[in-house]
């Protein structure tokens, strides 16, 4: 056979229908973290506001250039404080009207980045008006422990790429598409029981091994063989319905998307408005807020990521049972 014959043999359509997947892949990759990271700026960040008489500075912290804070005054020092924790605000300004040195709160938990940013702006507008400003972190991630708040974030992308590399492994090693609903089945309990696996292990790495975060034992092993489960099962139905191609997809929905959206390095207000949106409902985004959650708030404000999780799961799972057939074909036997 002669090398022309040859390459025209090996170079098929369909390889290089492949090739070309995976370079759009690589664009989009690059694309995806350059966009949503080259640039981190606070905008419209959720942050309270306690003082007499706090219109006047409420106006002033909404009007500051490129739209810093969304501010939104509250009734108490102590009602200020539980919007933090319970992460409907990223920080607050409590002022001492008896005297000059007023009270900034921050939240180290949910990201220094975001933090430090905070104390920047409002530090600023103290400066102009001559008044002293005090830090308190209130929920604070040891540096020596969880440097920049980090820990959940790669523990979160972890059991991310655990669930799909596993999903694509069983794919490859017993074909995209089970034969029958039973195979499915038993491909769905082999997935399960790795989640659970995925989860015990990591939340040991994290916590007794290297105590990078604190929390319940038992909510982290939880939230982690949901993460895991999740993703893995929404990767099984893709590559059901797909074949080969389903792991690329699984790649731009968890890897592409997820990631960078997830609010890891940079905290969910810091990002463009595209991956601010999508974030939060992709499993990265879900588990990263649930650990910081769970690390940091007392296990505050999870119900939506969990049911973001949860949804996942429940989809995967549904779209992979009914891509199999009811019963293998002749050819196929049992």
């Amino acid at each position: 056979m002669s090398f022309g014959a040859e390459v025209k043999d090996a170079v098929t359509v369909r390889a290089v229908l492949l090739v070309v997947g995976v370079l759009v892949l690589q664009v989009l990759f690059i694309a995806s973290y350059v966009g949503a990271l080259h640039a981190p700026k606070p905008s419209r960040v959720p942050f309270g506001l306690f003082a007499a008489g706090s219109g006047e500075l409420a106006a002033t912290l909404d009007a500051l250039p490129g739209d810093p804070l969304d501010v939104r005054v509250g009734d108490s020092e102590e009602g200020v404080r539980a919007d933090i924790m319970h992460r409907r605000t990223y920080g607050a300004l409590i002022v001492d009207s008896s005297g000059d040195e007023d009270t900034l709160l921050v939240a180290t938990g949910s990201g220094t980045a975001l933090a430090a940013a905070l104390e920047r702006i409002v530090g600023g507008v103290a400066e102009q008006e001559g008044r002293r400003l005090v830090v308190e972190d209130v929920a604070p991630a040891p540096q020596d422990k969880d440097f920049d708040g980090l820990s959940s974030f790669y523990l979160a992308v972890g059991w991310c790429v655990g669930g799909y590399l596993c999903a694509s492994i069983l794919a490859i090693s017993a074909g995209s598409k089970p034969a029958n609903r039973r195979r499915a089945v038993i491909r769905t309990g082999a997935m399960a029981a790795y989640s659970i696996a995925g989860g015990l292990l990591g939340t040991l790495v994290v916590g007794p091994l290297l105590g990078a975060l604190p929390g319940s034992f038992m909510s982290f092993w939880g939230l982690g063989a949901l993460t895991v489960f999740a993703v893995g099962m929404i990767t099984l139905a893709l590559e059901a319905l797909t074949g080969v191609v389903g792991i690329g997809l699984a790649v731009l929905l968890i890897v592409i998307a997820g990631n960078p959206s997830a609010g890891g390095a940079f905290p969910l207000p810091m990002l463009p408005p595209l991956w601010r949106a999508i974030g939060p409902f992709l499993p990265p985004g879900a588990g990263t807020w649930t650990s910081r959650s769970i690390a940091y708030f007392d296990g505050n404000a999870v119900t939506m990521s969990l049911l973001v999780l949860v949804a996942w799961s429940v989809v995967g799972t549904v779209v992979f049972m009914l891509a199999v057939p009811r019963r293998a074909t002749a050819a196929e036997g049992a």
